[in-house]
């Protein structure tokens, strides 16, 4: 792991921190490549059960690094191949964040423009500081407004007509309207968001390891379920699959004795 991404493990959680403060966290090829790198590693970690996103210093993410140097040129290939390659790249984290078994639960505060808005789309539980303002930026540099997984995750995050407000003018999303519409959990202080974040990985660490993850995965596959029966079909297979485990069986005779089940995973 470079510079760029910190990360500190907890027992079973990991505190994933955007640590390019002197550019708010903008994303530049290496950051991108150590967030390509972690996310696609935690598939082999189920050790590690949840895990906290947040920035360094004054922003969660700015957005695309558009400095000189941020994305060295590949002078093999034409401009538009050079610019899907830089878009893949980034568009893969997204995609990793939502496949990888453990919830991401994000940390806001300060901008999240561009590519740190999708950075906290992409995640599963948002809270922010009350400094937070987030917007779909792309809109107001000539592109359109829907980027990076924010023209699926707005819409059905927070409703067709708001999304479309803030994709369609690139304007800023405040804390408190991003409470309103639900896109957060909770507004917190700056530095009240690690504790309130901790606390909440450590309810999710009460459940059973896999029970967690196929929740996710659940969650994940049911936002595009075609129907109702669809959706059912995905809850009973994971919860008859689950039945089967010794975690379950633990679960019940800890219930029965009341007392914290110890689940083993298995």
């Amino acid at each position: 792991m470079t510079d760029d991404l910190l990360i500190e493990t907890r027992g079973p959680i990991e505190i994933a921190t955007l640590n390019r403060p002197n550019t708010l966290n903008a994303m530049s090829a290496s950051l991108i490549s150590a967030l390509d790198a972690y996310f696609r590693g935690l598939q082999d970690r189920p050790e590690i059960r949840v895990v906290l996103f947040r920035g360094a210093g004054r922003a969660f993410c700015a957005g695309l690094d558009l400095t000189p140097g941020s994305w060295p040129a590949d002078t093999t290939l034409g401009a538009v191949q050079s610019g899907w390659k830089t878009q893949r790249a980034i568009a893969t984290v997204m995609q990793l964040m939502r496949q990888c078994p453990q919830p991401i639960i994000a940390l806001g505060h300060g901008a999240a423009c561009g590519g740190g808005f999708s950075l906290l789309l992409s995640s599963d539980v948002r809270f922010a500081a009350p400094s937070l303002k987030a917007n779909a930026a792309y809109i107001k540099i000539g592109l359109g407004g829907c980027d990076m997984g924010s023209s699926y995750f707005l819409p059905r995050l927070v409703g067709a007509s708001v999304a479309s407000e803030y994709l369609l003018t690139g304007k800023f999303m405040t804390a408190d309207k991003a409470r309103e519409c639900g896109l957060v959990s909770a507004l917190v202080e700056e530095e009240a968001l690690l504790d309130t974040g901790l606390t909440l990985a450590e309810e999710m660490l009460a459940t059973s390891p896999m029970g967690l993850r196929m929740t996710k995965d659940a969650l994940a596959r049911n936002i595009d379920a075609p129907s109702f029966e669809a959706a059912l079909a995905i809850e009973d297979r994971q919860q008859v699959m689950l039945a089967q485990t010794r975690d379950f069986t633990e679960a019940k005779r800890a219930f029965a004795e009341k007392r914290a089940p110890r689940y083993e995973d298995r």
